[in-house]
């Protein structure tokens, strides 16, 4: 059982904002019936960290205009495509927009917060590291996030790469692209990168 210590852990929540989890406003939408069963997954595990010291970074996709988005051709092509669950997506979290806020429930005043993620990376263009080692110390990331099968992998894989330990919160991921998507994303952090953990055993991993 992995062993993890509070005063070198934090968490990074990563787009739980309302673009893609508040059905009303999200331009890339969870599916309607997954966002309120993950949000308050999340807000009980968040607390329960909190309480242990656990501090929570959130980071936030921003884009100054649409062009920024459409700079990356495969993302262009399937704006216009009502094939792809990305369709629409350069209206996604334009600065201003409603979709750039982070859920309320999840948010509380000691987290911390870093915006301007451009791509599924959390770390390209960001001061997401600098954060995490130079304010924080930490050198394990309990990731939490939408889409676990693009934004928690490319988080995971990148955290590998930096030699951070890396937990997935299961209980604090999901999907706009479907449960099996969801699941093979878990299977491969499993085999590969980490640890998926639910919420009680990242609770025992930090009592031990």
């Amino acid at each position: 059982m992995i062993h993890l210590d509070s005063a070198r852990t934090a968490v990074v929540a990563v787009d739980m904002h309302r673009g893609h989890l508040d059905p009303a406003v999200a331009t890339l939408p969870l599916a309607a019936e997954r966002c309120d069963p993950v949000i308050k997954r999340a807000a009980a595990l968040f607390a329960d960290l909190r309480a242990r010291g656990v501090p929570i970074v959130h980071v936030v996709t921003e884009y100054r205009d649409a062009g920024e988005i459409a700079a990356n051709p495969f993302w262009k092509a399937a704006h216009d495509d009502p094939s792809k669950a990305r369709k629409g997506i350069l209206r996604h979290n334009l600065a201003g927009s409603p979709g750039t806020e982070i859920i309320p429930e999840l948010l509380d005043p000691r987290d911390l917060v870093v915006r301007g993620k451009k791509r599924y990376s959390a770390f390209h263009a960001t001061d997401l590291e600098f954060v995490l080692r130079r304010t924080l110390g930490a050198d394990t990331l309990i990731l939490a996030d939408i889409n676990t099968s693009t934004c928690v992998l490319c988080a995971a894989f990148e955290a590998t790469n930096r030699d951070f330990r890396v937990v997935v919160a299961a209980d604090a991921v999901d999907s706009m692209d479907g449960e099996e998507m969801h699941q093979f994303s878990l299977r491969l952090v499993a085999q590969a990168l980490g640890w998926p953990l639910g919420h009680e055993e990242i609770i025992r991993a930090l009592s031990r």
